[in-house]
């Protein structure tokens, strides 16, 4: 079985399609999502009928949880304020149900997937070093975990000790662990614009991330074209 592991889409429909593209060329059989698929872009109704139409496992995300809360966003900063405003106005009943109903964390087949981190994944802490990921492969009882948030690319691993591995592709070898970051599909943060996400093919137990290229013109101007903030549209381009 091929896996596509994707997260971070934040309603780049243009980002997600490209990647599903590519995943069917791929051979890929089973998909799975890290969470974040609304927030900052203008198609966030749209992502998620993708996702609900694929049927694949699903974690909550930070804008997920943000999107269907009743609470102030007074604690966002205003460029992300703006834009959960405005999702949350796009959405009906039946996607905040689908989002309400998303778990933290999950088991698929032999491997875990979590939005942000497994020590303690409803506080949407950031693993940025091999510090922070030893906090969550104290909680990993699987060999592979998937995760996002960063909207960066990582892969760490850990044998006799915690390391990050300076690479876009691995092979498992038994008795390590290893938690990856997949990057994000609609709004990379490493300085590259093109879309991110993992192929996991489990007969060879190799994981794979890739980058896509995709329409980021037309994503751009369904963001203004939205009334959205000009910045959410600028930083696609430069991939911050």
């Amino acid at each position: 079985m091929k896996y596509a592991i994707f997260g971070d889409i934040h309603g780049n429909l243009e980002a997600f399609q490209a990647v599903l593209e590519h995943a069917a060329q791929q051979g890929c059989s089973d998909h799975v999502c890290v969470g974040d698929i609304v927030g900052y872009g203008a198609n966030p109704r749209e992502c998620l009928d993708l996702v609900r139409k694929m049927g694949c496992p699903v974690v909550k995300g930070n804008h997920d949880e943000e999107a269907v809360l009743e609470t102030s966003l007074e604690g966002l900063n205003p460029l992300a304020r703006q834009a959960m405003e405005w999702t949350r106005a796009q959405l009906d009943p039946d996607d905040r149900a689908f989002l309400k109903s998303l778990k933290l964390v999950r088991q698929v087949r032999d491997f875990t997937i979590v939005h942000a981190t497994l020590d303690t994944p409803g506080s949407w802490t950031y693993v940025i070093n091999k510090f922070d990921a030893m906090a969550s492969f104290s909680y990993q009882f699987t060999q592979l975990c998937f995760y996002g948030h960063t909207h960066t690319p990582r892969i760490y691993v850990k044998g006799d000790m915690v390391e990050p591995i300076d690479a876009m592709s691995v092979k498992l070898e038994m008795g390590r662990k290893y938690f990856i970051n997949i990057g994000s599909t609609g709004q990379p943060r490493d300085g590259d614009w093109r879309a991110s996400y993992a192929i996991y093919d489990a007969p060879s137990q190799e994981v794979v991330i890739h980058r896509i290229e995709y329409d980021i013109d037309t994503a751009q101007d369904k963001i203004l074209e939205a009334g959205l903030p000009e910045m959410l549209a600028h930083r696609l381009s430069v991939g911050k």
